[in-house]
């Protein structure tokens, strides 16, 4: 695949040596009080794990990155140092414009409160004014199908429906970049079309989209930059997304990871 012309502009994102190191030892297990006393007579010990290592890669206006790799990977952590919910422990993230990240669907909702009263609180919660929640209050409801429950508390959902509100909201904020975790995998089949012809639509206006999905033939059919991580390292990332994506297949029959990419 031919790299887009646009790309001779500034990135829209760009990793530079992104590492993220999770600590985890005694100070978890004894409390904060005993891990100094501990500390100061060096009785202690704390274990390293790097969920992400070294991932550097830029992408710009209008691309859509699709993220794949095996449970464990980092890819959802890798989205929230995107995101700016976690600040890496080595290298750089530069981002321009607004973001929109579904990356805990269930998050930021009140199960007692009704569909409508969460409608308004996740709007807010992504910094969405009144008057626009109130301008597209029915779109966002009519897009989740949820006409029939938009005063039941939202606890009595299904959590294919609150996917689909959560997408449904994400949706419609026109951001300059929309970061997606396994969103487009909830719901029904009719429902999975409608969302990619969603997404699609927001890449034509512009959009910069990522995705992590484990269906490898939504990347194939949505994506036109890969990055591939395994168990925190970058394999390969590239505009080569059919190469890539048969090359990750075979890995997953494999379990070797490829020397040509």
């Amino acid at each position: 695949m031919e790299e887009k012309a646009v790309q001779s502009e500034s990135p829209i994102l760009s990793l530079d040596g992104v590492s993220i190191r999770y600590m985890t030892g005694d100070f978890k297990e004894i409390g904060i009080k005993e891990f100094i006393i501990r500390k100061l007579t060096r009785n202690y010990h704390v274990n390293e794990f790097w969920a992400d290592k070294d991932i550097t890669f830029s992408i710009y206006r209008g691309d859509m990155l699709g993220i794949i790799g095996t449970n464990g990977a980092g890819k959802s952590t890798l989205l929230k140092a995107i995101s700016g919910i976690m600040v890496p422990t080595e290298g750089t993230v530069t981002r321009e414009g607004k973001i929109a990240a579904l990356l805990e669907l269930a998050s930021g909702f009140d199960g007692e409160m009704t569909v409508r009263e969460n409608t308004y609180l996740r709007g807010a919660m992504l910094g969405y004014t009144k008057k626009f929640m109130d301008d597209t209050y029915e779109e966002i409801i009519r897009f989740a199908e949820l006409e029939e429950f938009q005063d039941r508390p939202f606890k009595h959902l299904s959590s294919g429906m609150k996917s689909r509100l959560a997408f449904s909201i994400a949706s419609l904020v026109e951001p300059d970049i929309l970061i997606l975790d396994e969103v487009l995998s909830v719901g029904d089949g009719a429902f999975r079309k409608k969302s990619e012809a969603k997404m699609k639509s927001i890449i034509r206006g512009g959009a910069t989209t990522i995705l992590v999905s484990h269906s490898i033939a939504q990347v194939r059919s949505m994506c036109n930059k890969i990055l591939w991580i395994d168990h925190g390292k970058q394999v390969t990332f590239g505009s080569d997304v059919k190469k890539i994506c048969d090359a990750y297949e075979k890995f997953l029959s494999d379990k070797v990871l490829p020397t040509d990419l």
